[in-house]
């Protein structure tokens, strides 16, 4: 059943319109049990009956109590005031006497019974309830019980025997369920905050907790806790803080009820780590025949273990596990690790990364290396890219740091190789970095490790500058490896990544060509036309096409295809970045699957942010902020998806949320960002600036924007600066300096395919034209940029254009009526859109220019304690933290009449703080009118 279903069953229980009903909740401990009956009782139909409310406690005392008020004229309330008394026949005294009170209100109110914890129950109270539920209250009646099934007496017995319930009595159970993965992620939400929630996260909490709701909780507290301002949790930091007390002290207590015989099948259970047959358990037990099994039945009576899935047997909960196995003493667990080693090394197909984990618990370090090795080699299935125990064992055999050179080079490659295709922590990184370190490996050895600590610094911890310099140094490194060259060299050739120009770009593609031309490797060759693609695709080249189609897509090499996977991705990104968004996101699908057919996954982070910022471009804006958010709290260093958030709070007037969202300083020192996201990153600051009215400094990030553009030499990547660079310059007074500006990207756009930066390039020239004064040439050339946009299916920057349309229109006088309907469709298109503040804006210009457009008739309609539209639109500004002056200046009132709509707007809403409009006030109407007045 539903929580829905058992609301309706309750609720027709009480009011008469279905049979008497029992309700039996079960769960284990910390499943949520008394959170539903709570939820359950708060029901209308369950607040307005005569509830008797009974706990039964580990002691075998009862508590009974009645929450309805003292004196209420329906019912005796008083003669079932709370009440304790100890087990026995006290306690079989209170719960009749209990009962009997509450059956005497019956024929006037509805009677619900709500017994919690009833496995704590002794024999004298289960008989009492049975008699009750034999012979029911008549009419109106439902009673909530509430166990824990592993602790019955007398298993799936709640009651200790049989019931003869009677026909008119509808009887139904409720097994509660683990958390989801959804239900995981909300809580942790909750708790955190959505940014350090990511899905790597969300799945080991559910897989250490089990899905136990209370559980879940307090490693949430211990997570939260222990991070302060940590940023972004790992597993590995949940699995640092260690195991809820809570959790511990009861399976803890389960094991000590255990007789000594008995609890080495628990602790095998611990060491072994995940669920196993009865035979292997009792086998690493050291129990055999008649005892193993008489173990196993005695764990399963005592809860300390479950049946997993049929056949299995282990803890429900992973984290109880390590309760367990944390108060193992050492030579015990020691025993226990060898028996389990044993075991798993006698197996046909041997799972080598379990077997290493045992030798290395049991101090044996030779076999644990032995094993680790054999992980390296891919033995016992899975790669060291997907496997993240292999990864761990590989990162511990290297930090052991007494290895002999030619095993450590050994396990150092096999997770280099690994590293830069997988998702990587830290860890990876720094045991990388002092393997690179050691003179005795031969240098061709330690150039492929370099290599691939570069790449993985370079491509997943966008750490670019440091990546690039071990790239670098790796490529002296494989003077005699020309072909593991030709990848590095490829990989420095690749545009999107700061700290080289275009020129350095080029030079390094060159090197990569002749190197693979030299070597003939397959894999070289393909990574060097991989490069060119790339190379040709973000700089606008019409060759990049044809290049593109004949990648090796069905390649049978797996590096081959890895190869051709990273350049689908990356012209993916390029083609959008250009304004081929359709084509690019074929091309993005291609490379997805592509990288999953070839174990590559981290590329599937390179395609999340070009999607991303494909939809802000074309107008995909519902739930965009939520999956840009989602992807932060994947990758915390993610770009992409930060600047779509501060694009999507600028066009909403959260300015404040837009300024924490883009990157501090200037685009040169945007850590972690690439080439093309900084310059759309730094096109908004300008933007930012602009709305806040800091012309000055916005001129200046314009001309320090561009002159780190001119550096890179990618004039197509200017399409989201260049308008706002041009239009602070001009603002500024900078008119000439603006006429530069778009001249030079004009120059840069010749022979380009780069159908946004085109469109782009028209909007500079309105904007030139309309400052010397030429509105109908800006008219004509804003028109021109709205419907490139519009070619482009770019639906925000189209209706801007109609706005600066408009704008020119007014000014020179001439078809009026059509430029109010051009920026009445503009206001809507940006309302729809969800870009709140450029709607009010662009209202409040429309208004403020033409006084007739969407005048009201004569009167003022009274809106009472409802929010006048201007109310409203000031409300919302207001609630996206815009301050009295900013919205004065957005709207063209004065700062005081903006105060006075404020106040309004907040004694109706009924919030005394400010910040309290967020929660309260009307969010991105699109029906909104003009609105005239200045009243309420």
């Amino acid at each position: 059943m539903c929580e829905r279903a058992w609301e309706a069953r309750l609720t027709e229980a009480l009011d008469g319109t279905g049979h008497p009903t029992l309700l039996l909740v079960e769960g284990a401990a910390g499943m949520g049990k008394s959170r539903l009956v709570q939820h359950l009782t708060r029901l209308p139909q369950a607040r307005s009956a005569a509830r008797l409310t009974v706990s039964f406690r580990a002691s075998g005392a009862v508590v009974v109590s009645e929450p309805v008020r003292p004196g209420s004229r329906e019912g005796p309330a008083q003669a079932v005031a709370p009440a304790a008394a100890g087990p026995g026949a006290s306690a079989q005294r209170t719960l009749t006497a209990a009962l009997d009170a509450v059956r005497s209100v019956r024929p006037v109110r509805p009677v619900l019974l709500v017994a919690e914890d009833v496995h704590h129950a002794d024999g004298s109270c289960l008989e009492v309830l049975r008699g009750l539920l034999r012979e029911p209250p008549a009419g109106r009646f439902a009673a909530l019980l509430t166990y824990r099934p592993g602790q019955l007496a007398n298993r799936g017995l709640p009651l200790g025997q049989a019931v003869d319930y009677p026909a008119r009595l509808s009887v139904a159970r409720w097994r509660l369920r683990p958390l989801d993965e959804q239900q995981v992620r909300s809580a942790a939400e909750e708790l955190l905050g959505t940014q350090r929630c990511s899905g790597e996260l969300v799945t080991g909490l559910r897989q250490r907790s089990g899905g136990v709701p209370q559980v879940l909780v307090d490693l949430l507290g211990m997570l939260r806790d222990a991070g302060g301002e940590q940023q972004h949790f790992t597993v590995r930091d949940v699995d640092e803080v260690g195991v809820p007390v809570r959790l511990a002290e009861s399976v803890l207590g389960q094991v000590d009820s255990l007789p000594g015989e008995h609890r080495p099948i628990v602790w095998a259970a611990a060491v072994v780590g995940q669920p196993e047959n009865a035979q292997d358990l009792a086998a690493v037990a050291g129990l055999h025949g008649d005892d193993g099994r008489a173990a196993l039945v005695a764990a399963l009576d005592a809860s300390a273990l479950q049946e997993t899935e049929e056949g299995r047997y282990g803890f429900d909960v992973p984290l109880a596990a390590s309760a367990v196995y944390r108060q193992l003493p050492g030579p015990l667990r020691e025993q226990l690790h060898h028996r389990a080693a044993t075991l798993l090394t006698a197996r046909e197909s041997v799972p080598w990364a379990r077997v290493a984990r045992h030798w290395k618990g049991c101090g044996r370090t030779e076999e644990w290396l032995r094993a680790t090795e054999h992980v390296a080699d891919g033995d016992g299935g899975g790669t060291v890219t997907e496997d993240e125990a292999a990864v761990a064992l590989l990162e511990q055999a290297l930090a052991q740091g007494n290895a002999p050179p030619e095993r450590r080079a050994r396990l150092a490659l096999a997770l280099a190789r690994g590293a830069t295709l997988g998702l990587r922590t830290e860890e990876t990184v720094q045991v990388l970095q002092r393997t690179v370190a050691d003179p005795t490996l031969p240098a061709a050895v330690r150039g492929e490790i370099r290599l691939e600590l570069g790449l993985l610094l370079h491509n997943q911890k966008r750490r670019f500058h440091e990546g690039r310099e071990e790239v670098r140094r790796a490529v002296g490194e494989l003077s005699e490896r020309p072909a593991l060259a030709t990848l590095a060299m490829a990989a420095l050739a690749n545009p999107f990544f700061p700290g080289a120009s275009l020129s350095e770009n080029s030079g390094w593609l060159r090197r990569a060509e002749e190197a693979a031309a030299a070597s003939q490797d397959s894999t070289a060759l393909t990574a060097a036309a991989a490069s060119r693609a790339t190379l040709l695709m973000t700089t606008g080249d019409p060759g990049a096409w044809p290049l593109v189609e004949r990648l090796p897509r069905h390649s049978s090499a797996l590096a081959d295809a890895q190869q051709a996977a990273r350049a689908l991705c990356n012209t993916a990104s390029g083609a959008v970045y250009l304004g081929h968004h359709r084509r690019g996101a074929r091309l993005l699908r291609e490379g997805l699957e592509l990288a999953a057919r070839s174990d590559a996954p981290f590329l599937g982070r390179v395609g999340s942010g070009t999607a991303l910022f494909r939809d802000w471009l074309t107008g995909s804006w519902d739930g965009l902020a939520e999956r840009c958010t989602g992807m932060v709290a994947e990758d915390g260093i993610t770009h992409n998806a930060r600047v779509v958030l501060a694009l999507l709070a600028l066009a909403k007037g959260e300015w404040a949320a837009a300024d924490d969202w883009l990157p501090p300083g200037d685009p040169s020192s945007y850590e972690g960002c690439e080439t093309p996201v900084a310059a759309t990153a730094a096109g908004a600051r300008i933007r930012l600036l602009l709305a806040r009215e800091h012309t000055g400094s916005a001129a200046s990030a314009a001309a320090s924007a561009w002159t780190w553009l001119a550096e890179k030499g990618v004039w197509v990547w200017g399409a989201q600066l260049a308008p706002w660079a041009a239009e602070a310059h001009v603002r500024a007074g900078r008119r000439r300096t603006a006429g530069r500006l778009v001249a030079q990207f004009a120059s840069g756009l010749t022979g380009r395919d780069a159908p946004a930066a085109d469109a782009a390039l028209l909007q500079c020239r309105a904007v030139l034209a309309e400052a010397d004064g030429e509105l109908q040439e800006a008219l004509a050339l804003f028109r021109e940029a709205g419907a490139a946009y519009g070619q482009l299916s770019y639906p925000y920057a189209q209706a801007l254009m109609a706005e600066g349309a408009g704008r020119c229109a007014f000014g020179t006088g001439s078809a009026v009526d059509a430029a109010v309907e051009e920026v009445t469709a503009c206001v809507e298109v940006l309302s729809r859109l969800g870009a709140s503040w450029d709607a009010a804006r662009v209202r409040a210009a429309l208004r403020a220019r033409h006084p007739a457009a969407g005048r009201r008739p004569r009167g003022r309609p009274a809106y009472a304690e409802k929010l006048s539209p201007r109310e409203a639109e000031v409300a919302e500004l207001a609630a996206g933290g815009l301050t009295n002056r900013e919205i004065a200046a957005t709207l063209h009132l004065s700062p005081r009449t903006v105060e006075q709509h404020v106040s309004r707007a907040m004694r109706k809403l009924g919030v005394g703080l400010r910040q309290e409009l967020a929660e309260r006030a009307p969010r991105g109407r699109a029906d909104r009118g003009p609105d005239t007045g200045t009243g309420s």
